[in-house]
């Protein structure tokens, strides 16, 4: 696969996770399983995370530990929901779980468009100044609202 469609495969895949991510954290908020959109959530977070290491790197970026953590992170998630049927306490860490996933994708797109969006860019041509830290920090203090919010409020019937 040459670089021009993996990048375009990496953004599509990218998108639908966080498309259903978003999706699936309204659903958490109200108690709804949703499990068909948290299925495809689950798998296009693999996708993208996994897709993310196949681009040629001569050494190990901040990209590739963000993605290896969001693996470990999604793999844990799914073994709440699909192997301990958010039996106890695998509620609370499937709900943690997928919230850290699409923060983890949410962060990435952040950062992307700090990267790509001419006038983004220029306010954080490194990624490292101030208008680039606020974002990403606006961005985590919300997902950690919500996140509590929904922490608080999924208690579905456990799957059967």
């Amino acid at each position: 696969m040459d670089s021009q469609t993996l990048t375009l495969s990496h953004v599509v895949i990218s998108l639908i996770a966080i498309a259903s991510g978003l999706a699936v954290l309204c659903g958490l908020l109200v108690a709804a399983r949703m499990r068909r959109l948290t299925l495809l959530f689950l798998i296009a977070s693999v996708a993208t995370n996994a897709s993310g290491f196949l681009f040629h790197r001569e050494h190990i970026l901040p990209s590739h530990i963000v993605g290896a953590i969001a693996l470990v992170v999604l793999a844990i998630t799914m073994v709440a929901l699909y192997v301990n049927r958010l039996s106890g306490v695998w509620r609370g860490v499937y709900v943690i779980g997928a919230v850290m996933s699409l923060y983890f994708n949410m962060f990435v797109l952040v950062a992307q468009a700090f990267l790509k969006v001419p006038s983004l860019h220029e306010l954080a041509p490194k990624g490292s100044e101030p208008p680039f830290a606020i974002a990403q920090g606006v961005l985590l203090v919300i997902f950690i609202t919500v996140g509590t919010l929904a922490f608080k409020r999924f208690r579905p019937v456990a799957a059967r």
